[in-house]
């Protein structure tokens, strides 16, 4: 075959975004692409830093179990890269001490099937940038802002790019964007001459404050530190929460979050006092009270939950498809977004093994089957977002108002049996469908199963109160 024939059917797709999503999903293409391009609109860094884009990655983010398994699956042996370089592999029944929105304590078993990976962000994003840039396949093109898409209504046919204030075009065959929330697909196909995308926002106000701290020395004798999470209460606005994070390094990356009339600021007076008397248990406040802060707050109130419904689109281009928060964008306290990341490359896989890139309907089918994992975790979240004051104009749906319910019974019984918190982790974990709460273990566990009674005091092991200098 002549080099002009070989060129004629190379195949080229492009990534709007070095987002986690775009990462992940440029994986997946570079093994059915030729030539996979990452646009970039950052200047990324070469190891675990902060990079200007995106400021929520200096609060904490937990990857839960569903999150973790398609990760593997897209990245194999990235989960041990991840606890070489200092990660933590947890136990989410036995290592994660959580308070629910009702006030009690969920038991501690030591049964689980679900694990959770907690670290920074900069760190997961650091692994995950290395694995996937690595690839002989893929090119980034960072410090590079995308000005549009080229192409029509039809099909698209690449992106319009502005690097180091030159013009240029981008030609592709398939063109993904996962650019996050600032997203402006919405524009661009408008431009095309398309109608107009379905969106719903779901605001509870929420502003969140992070704070790294140096750990006290005898916590990381104890062989892994939980991770200490006070939930807030939707039903009890203003709605105020908090996690503390053991990451990489002996450090504590704590986070406090509140909505409408009690949102933590950025002074570092202020800190310490709403994590103690601001939260439904002081103990978050009582644990940091006894470690030292290592930086000052910062703060982030972009936290709404925000849908676009491309797989509605009456009409949708060929040659293009939109992926990550650039569809949904989660209130970060459900911790979901990272997973609904994975899970959706994962689903855009699964449309390329069964139906050609460039072939009819393909664009289309990405767009549905990414809707799935985005519905589970919307669902989720908005459920419990919309009863905070001020949220959405119009009320819960009939089915988020069933399912938040239904959730809220779940959670009672799940904190005094392992059984039903086995099934309600499978949900929460984004392992399996909402349906799963509905199955009939888990009626029977919620309405009749053994309880074990409620727990009124944090359930820190006697060990794990000294390492941290708490008394009593």
């Amino acid at each position: 075959m002549s080099d002009r024939a070989t060129a004629a059917v190379r195949r080229t797709a492009i990534v709007i975004g070095g987002s986690t999503a775009g990462l992940l999903t440029a994986s997946v293409l570079a093994t059915r692409f030729d030539e996979v391009t990452v646009v970039e609109a950052d200047r990324l860094p070469a190891g675990p830093a902060h990079r200007k884009g995106l400021p929520q990655a200096r609060h904490a983010h937990l990857l839960w179990s569903g999150g973790v398994a398609a990760l593997e699956d897209l990245l194999p042996g990235v989960t041990g890269e991840l606890v070489g370089q200092g990660a933590g592999l947890i136990d989410v029944m036995k290592d994660l001490v959580s308070k629910a929105p009702s006030g009690h304590w969920f038991r501690r078993f030591t049964d689980s099937r679900h694990n959770m990976i907690v670290c920074s962000r900069d760190l997961l994003d650091a692994v995950i940038r290395a694995d996937v840039l690595g690839r002989p396949r893929v090119t980034l093109r960072d410090g590079t802002r995308v000005a549009g898409l080229v192409g029509d209504r039809g099909r698209v046919t690449g992106i319009r790019i502005s690097d180091d204030d030159e013009l240029g075009v981008l030609h592709a065959d398939l063109v993904i964007d996962a650019s996050g929330r600032g997203s402006r697909t919405p524009d661009w196909l408008t431009e095309l001459g398309l109608p107009p995308v379905v969106e719903r926002v779901v605001d509870a106000g929420v502003a969140y404050a992070s704070r790294v701290y140096e750990a006290p020395p005898a916590t990381t004798a104890v062989p892994r530190y939980p991770v200490v999470n006070v939930q807030a209460d939707p039903r009890n606005a203003p709605g105020r929460g908090g996690v503390l994070i053991p990451i990489e390094g002996g450090r504590w990356l704590v986070t406090v979050s509140g909505t409408r009339g009690g949102q933590p600021t950025a002074d570092p007076a202020e800190f310490g006092p709403f994590a103690l008397t601001g939260l439904k248990d002081p103990i978050i406040g009582r644990l940091i009270a006894n470690a030292k802060p290592l930086t000052d707050p910062v703060t982030t109130r972009s936290t709404a939950n925000r849908r676009r419904y491309y797989e509605n689109a009456p009409a949708w281009p060929e040659g293009f498809a939109v992926i990550g928060d650039a569809v949904a964008g989660y209130n970060p306290v459900y911790g979901h977004g990272l997973s609904v990341a994975a899970q959706s490359a994962i689903a855009v896989r699964e449309v390329l093994d069964r139906h050609a890139a460039g072939a009819p309907g393909t664009a289309r089918r990405i767009q549905r089957a990414v809707a799935r994992p985005v519905g589970n975790a919307w669902n989720l979240a908005v459920g419990q977002d919309a009863y905070y004051p001020g949220a959405a104009p119009e009320p819960p749906t009939a089915v988020e108002r069933l399912l938040t319910a239904y959730v809220d019974k779940a959670v009672a019984a799940g904190s005094e049996n392992p059984r039903a918190l086995h099934g309600l982790l499978d949900v929460m974990s984004l392992k399996t469908a909402p349906t799963r709460l509905f199955a009939p273990d888990m009626l029977w566990n919620i309405f009749f199963g053994g309880r074990k009674g409620p727990l009124g005091e944090v359930p820190l092991s006697a060990a794990e109160r000294a390492a941290a200098g708490l008394e009593g």
